[in-house]
């Protein structure tokens, strides 16, 4: 299937401290942690040979200031929203809600902003 994009590199003020937010968020996504020196990506592994993963990534930058873009993860099903939706106070989430009926019978999530201030949501649509 073609992708629109191939990742995404997401600036941090606190390397250690993201790692710790986002890697139990991508566990209950499936994906897999890399480090680097300069970075660190969770990627969920391709179905098959022919399939490619996307990846997302956090660097480091103390200097970092979120801005109002929001980043929307891909979940499987409800139970996974649902899942992640119980799981962001016990990591440190802000700003949480539930998705409330605004766009449509389609879709189903849950908006978040990370320590830091970056803007998500995880969603099912």
């Amino acid at each position: 299937m073609p992708r629109m994009l191939d990742h995404i590199d997401l600036r941090v003020r606190n390397r250690a401290a993201a790692e710790a937010f986002y890697d139990p968020i991508f566990r209950v996504l499936r994906a897999v942690k890399s480090d680097s020196p300069e970075y660190t990506t969770w990627r969920i592994p391709p179905v098959d040979a022919n399939d490619s993963s996307d990846s997302f990534g956090v660097t480091e930058d103390e200097q970092f200031i979120a801005g109002s873009t929001r980043i929307a993860l891909r979940a499987t099903s409800r139970e996974i929203v649902d899942e992640i939706a119980a799981l962001l106070p016990s990591v440190g989430a802000l700003n949480v809600e539930m998705d409330d009926g605004i766009y449509g019978d389609d879709f189903y999530g849950v908006f978040f902003e990370d320590p830091d201030g970056n803007r998500l949501e995880v969603c099912l649509q």
